[in-house]
């Protein structure tokens, strides 16, 4: 068995960990000896900037885990601030931001699933922003997040939701990036829907 990471700063979290060990290295760790990982995922990539990640996933790769969409939504952060003169009117501008989101996002998919490898998904987990930036935070990714699963659900995917795996202070190094320890959730979790842990959660991974 052969997984591919794919996406951002989720999968490609050395730089957080503060020594620890990253998603790649702790997933390298629960795994079988006899499994490869290849960490082609990018720090700060957001759903446009697929493609040389693509370019670099092993010929020998039978799996691939993508997780996108936080960089798309941290861009998209100042529609909570935007003035409007109605709730209708907030709703109109989420709802263009998400219809281009989507657009981006089903593309990115798209062409992840032409390298015809058994793919899974990674919903947006809600990360650790304090009160009250970070409640409102939460309303918008479910909007993102939304988009990934009807995409998910659409293609029959695997989906692994971050919400659930990374629900505790400890998870998170900053506001937005995998600790160590949360890492290793993610990895465990990785490990369960390959089917190589004693310990999957199916709250945690939907099966398509």
């Amino acid at each position: 068995m052969h997984v591919a990471l794919l996406g951002d700063s989720i999968l490609d979290n050395k730089v957080y960990t503060r020594g620890e060990p990253d998603v790649a290295d702790h997933l390298r760790g629960v795994l079988p000896s006899s499994d490869l990982v290849t960490l082609c995922a990018i720090d700060g990539s957001a759903t446009m900037d697929l493609k040389p990640q693509l370019e670099r996933v092993p010929s020998g790769a039978s799996h691939i885990v993508l997780s996108l969409g936080g960089n798309d939504a941290l861009m998209n952060l100042d529609m909570l601030s935007l003035p409007v003169a109605s709730t209708m009117e907030a709703l109109l501008v989420f709802r263009d931001r998400i219809r281009a989101f989507e657009t981006s996002y089903r593309a990115a998919l798209a062409a992840t699933l032409l390298l015809r490898r058994e793919t899974a998904i990674c919903t947006i987990y809600n990360g650790d922003i304090d009160p009250p930036q970070g409640e409102v935070t939460r309303v918008a990714l479910m909007m993102f997040n939304d988009v990934i699963l009807r995409c998910g659900f659409e293609r029959g995917l695997s989906i692994i939701d971050l919400r659930l795996i990374c629900n505790e202070k400890s998870d998170y190094a900053n506001p937005i990036e995998p600790s160590g320890s949360g890492g290793l959730k993610i990895a465990k979790a990785i490990a369960g829907w390959l089917g190589r842990s004693r310990q999957k959660n199916p709250a945690t991974v939907l099966t398509g």
